[in-house]
């Protein structure tokens, strides 16, 4: 599989460090890579439409816009993009998950968890790849499914709620049965995707964005599990 691969970072040994294990991980893994080095936020975003990476290697302590900023605005527009944090750091982690990274790596990088960062990296873009065929009384739609939000049932049909909402006739069971490890049933009436929640209360769940599904008794030790597990 073909990925285009970005390093953004300050420090041209690191770039350069970087640069040599993906490198590395590429001629292990037979991929075929396109690798393109910035020096700081400023130059990738100006090149970041036309290169439109897979995979992007960021260091959050950069002169002008740092990594972080940068991180979200690439989130803001592409849900897509494997985003990386490689720094020196340790107190950045908590806005790495504001932004939906997929791994916070602490230098000096051992080079076994790269390659492995790499290949769950890959993996997440086979994966959010994946569309959802939505048959509703006017249209059919591709839905991809990593937009999905959660879904709820009200009598015969279900409504999806993703960048709009989707209401189609069909049960939780049969729309359960098209996803993947992502979401998890909860109750009689609900299926959410795990990686949105931002809390758990004995209640209630959170998804990032607000919404709030309610849990029935002794869900809540079985979200927590399912979500330590997709981590």
């Amino acid at each position: 599989m073909f990925v285009k691969i970005c390093i953004c970072d300050d420090v041209s040994e690191e770039r350069a460090a970087i640069s040599a294990l993906v490198k590395d991980w590429a001629r292990r893994s037979e991929r075929d890579v396109d690798l393109h080095e910035f020096p700081d936020a400023e130059a990738f975003w100006f090149e970041y439409e036309d290169i439109a990476p897979d995979i992007v290697l960021l260091d959050i302590e950069m002169p002008g816009m740092n990594g972080v900023e940068l991180a979200k605005r690439l989130r803001a527009g592409n849900k897509l993009v494997q985003i990386v944090f490689i720094t020196g750091y340790s107190e950045y982690i908590a806005e790495g998950y504001e932004v939906a990274a997929l791994h916070y790596l602490l230098k000096p990088v051992s080079r076994e968890k790269f390659f492995s960062t790499l290949d769950r990296a890959m993996e997440r873009l086979r994966i959010d790849g994946r569309k959802l065929v939505i048959e509703t009384s006017s249209e059919t739609a591709l839905l991809p499914i990593y937009e999905i939000r959660y879904i709820e049932v009200i009598k015969n049909y279900i409504t999806i709620h993703a960048g709009r909402d989707y209401t189609v006739k069909k049960t939780l069971k049969e729309i359960e049965g098209e996803l993947d490890e992502r979401f998890l049933r909860v109750g009689r009436s609900y299926i959410v995707n795990l990686r949105l929640i931002s809390r758990v209360t004995r209640t209630e769940l959170f998804l990032r964005g607000g919404e709030a599904v309610p849990l029935p008794r002794g869900a809540y030790e079985t979200v927590n599990q399912a979500i330590l597990r997709l981590k």
